[in-house]
Parts: structure tokens; C-alpha cells; sequence
């Protein structure tokens, strides 16, 4: 029997402990620790987007949110590792079940990780594809079982296979991850636990069924709301609850550092000055309110998705909105917080550094382009957006 959604947030949160008294190790070995990945599987959070047949939390967004800002709150690479292979999980609702049983299914459940294509092509050849490529950012990758690549589909002739509309086809072709090659290319300012290193696979055979038209509703197999959320939707709020998380944290380290810190210079503690004063006020305020905006829109698409039984171009175009700004919010409050605490910033042994690094490379990430707000403001002015990212 499926857990409660609100269990899997009360797990996420008894695992906090175990995550802290990691996060050294994790920063340094630029992975996740095997106790750890076990600990996350014993608590089902590699399940949280997979489907109820498939022994799935099948999780709807805003919990899903919840359970990643929890994560993110303790170490942003835990949460980004457990939403990025959460995201990649919603393929199962697109493979066939013999298919998905093969690569989700078993105890511990299989993970799937994979990033976008530097170089692919996916050659038409009998019960399947011949595969070649390189791709990157594959975050959570050590820990996979699976990996996925997606390409175009060519014949052998090199000529692209096309859908019945015309456009080039392309696919996701999933293969066993001790299939690939990786490449050690994770040296980075932050996030650094994520391994998101890139792989490679050279002429590998990959049967078709285990390929899919990401967020293709024609060969969605499990009809339930969840999987009319697309992998971007559901990536851009999980990744913005990790961001919330993040700068919680910080958020709530500086206002215990202003009521001991004082400053060089003064005679009073940080937490007597009208400036900080007012920038804490304000931090909470641009926080509270990025996570309600969020949380709310998140809440009510589902209740709404739940009556439809389809996600309109005007809900994705919400969730993008709203986070995107969970994520530049969060940016600037640990900016801000990470001056206002002064040189006690700098120090690796303060709770700043480390997540100060991390959210300007979550910020740097596909999902944290100011160039969304772009295609929000279209919409909202009745132009036509750029779809590809919502």
C-alpha cells in the first residue's frame, strides 16, 4: 500500500541528519555516498514520481516540492540528484509495462538518469535502434541504474525518420548504465555532489521498446494526472524547491549569526541595526511569498488538471512563472544574506559558502534563465511563447 503523500516530506526530514553529517564527504567525492544513496532508497525517495503500479508515491507537484525543499534545506546536491531522477522516472508512464517493470521495477527500485546531447544519432535497424552519442550533465548518474539518450532517428541511409506531421522524429533511448562510458567533466563552482558528469555509448543496440516520445501524450500508458505534467514542469518546481530550500537555510543562519555577530567597528550586534532589520523583514517577505506563489499554483493546476484530465499552454505557463521567480528570489536572499553576514561568510565552516556556490549554479542552470520571464510576458501580452521550455 502507497505511503500518504505528507509520509515522504516526514521522511525526507528524518533523513536530515544523515544527509548533514554527509555533506563534507559528498562535497569532496563530488558524488553521493553509497550509505546515503541506500538511505534514500530505504526512504523511497527514488520513487516519488514513479507510477502506483509500478510501487510508485506517484506524488502530486506541490508535495513533490515540499519534499525537495526539505532535501535542499540540508544539501542542494541530494535534492538535486533526487529530483533530476525523479523527473527522468516519469518515463515509465510512457513505456510499455513489461518495459517499465524491467528497468523501474525490483527492489531497489531502478534509477534513471540522463542529460542533454552534445552529439546522437539513432539508427533505424530491426527490433530497434543502433545508438551513438555523447551527452552531458547526466546529474545523478553514479547512482543510475539506467541511463537515457536522446536522439534523432535516422535510416541507415542517414535520411531522418519522420512523424506522420512531418517533423523529424526524435526519441529517448533508455540502456543500462554499465553499458556507457563516462567522462570525468564535474569540476565545478557549486552543486558538486550532483556528479552530473556527461557519457558516451558507441553503436549500441537498444530494443524499441525501451524508447519513448518524451511527453508524447499518444504513448502515454498510465492515464493519471500526474503524467500530464511534462518532465519540464515538474523539473522546473522541483529544482525551484530546491532553491527555496537552500535559501532558507541561509535565511535563518544569518538572523542566528545577527543576534551574536558584531561587526568590526560597532558596538551592537547585527540584529540591532535599522538596515539589517529591514533586509531581514524583506528576505522573509520575497521568500514567504516566491513559495506560496509556487505552492499555491502548483496546488490548484493539480486540483484543476484532476477535473480536465489535461494541463492547458496557460498552467504550464504559470508554473514556469512561478518558478522561475522561486528561484530568483531565492538567489537574492542568500545574496543578500551572504554580504550581510560579512567576512563570517567566506569560511567553509559557516553554513554561506558552501550554498552560495550552489545557488549561483543552480541559477545558472537551464531552469534559472531570466529569458523565461521572456516568454511569460508574451503569453501574458496574447503573443505566441517559445514553448520548448515550459
Amino acid at each position: 500500500m502507497t505511503p500518504p503523500a505528507e509520509e515522504y516530506v516526514e521522511r525526507a526530514r528524518a533523513l536530515a541528519p544523515t544527509i548533514a553529517g554527509l555533506a563534507d564527504q559528498i562535497e569532496r567525492d563530488r558524488r553521493l555516498p553509497d550509505t546515503l544513496v541506500k538511505a534514500l532508497h530505504a526512504a523511497g525517495l527514488f520513487r516519488l514520481l514513479l507510477p502506483r503500479s509500478l510501487d510508485g508515491a506517484e506524488l502530486d507537484p506541490a508535495t513533490f516540492v515540499r519534499v525537495t525543499e526539505t532535501l535542499g534545506a540540508v544539501d542542494a546536491s541530494t535534492a538535486w540528484c533526487v529530483c533530476q531522477t525523479a523527473g527522468c522516472s516519469t518515463t515509465a508512464a510512457y513505456l510499455g509495462p513489461r518495459a517499465a517493470r524491467e528497468i523501474f521495477g525490483g527492489e531497489p527500485c531502478g534509477v534513471l538518469a540522463w542529460g542533454p546531447p552534445t552529439t546522437s544519432k539513432a539508427v533505424v535497424t530491426e527490433g530497434g535502434y543502433r545508438l551513438s552519442g555523447r551527452w552531458s550533465f547526466a546529474s545523478g548518474g553514479h547512482h543510475a541504474s539506467w541511463l537515457g539518450g536522446q536522439a534523432p532517428i535516422v535510416h541507415a541511409d542517414g535520411e531522418p525518420r519522420r512523424r506522420a506531421d512531418g517533423v523529424a522524429e526524435r526519441r529517448t533511448l533508455i540502456f543500462p548504465a554499465a553499458a556507457a562510458t563516462r567522462h570525468d567533466v564535474w569540476h565545478v563552482l557549486g552543486l558538486r555532489g550532483t556528479g552530473s558528469d556527461a557519457f558516451s555509448v558507441q553503436d549500441l543496440f537498444v530494443p524499441h521498446e525501451h524508447t519513448v516520445s518524451r511527453d508524447d501524450p499518444a504513448e502515454r500508458q498510465v492515464q493519471a494526472p500526474l503524467y500530464c505534467f511534462p518532465a519540464g514542469s515538474l523539473y522546473a518546481s522541483g529544482f525551484a524547491g530546491v532553491a527555496l530550500g537552500l535559501a532558507r537555510t541561509v535565511l535563518d543562519a544569518f538572523v542566528t549569526l545577527a543576534g551574536d555577530k558584531t561587526a568590526r567597528g560597532h558596538t551592537r550586534p547585527l540584529r540591532e541595526s535599522p538596515v539589517v532589520q529591514a533586509q531581514v523583514a524583506q528576505a522573509e517577505a520575497r521568500l514567504g511569498s516566491a513559495r506560496v506563489f509556487l505552492l499555491d499554483s502548483l496546488e490548484r493546476i493539480w486540483r484543476e488538471v484532476g477535473r480536465a484530465g489535461a494541463l492547458g499552454l496557460d498552467q504550464r505557463i504559470t508554473i514556469r512563472l512561478a518558478a522561475s521567480h522561486a528561484i530568483q528570489q531565492a538567489r537574492g536572499v542568500v545574496d543578500d544574506a551572504y554580504h550581510a553576514a560579512g567576512a563570517t561568510a567566506i569560511f567553509a565552516s559557516q553554513a554561506f559558502e558552501r550554498r552560495f556556490r550552489d545557488i549561483h549554479t543552480i541559477s545558472q542552470q537551464l531552469q534559472g534563465r531570466d529569458d523565461h520571464f521572456e516568454n511569460v510576458g508574451q503569453f501574458l501580452l496574447g503573443l505566441a511563447p517559445d514553448t520548448s521550455f515550459l
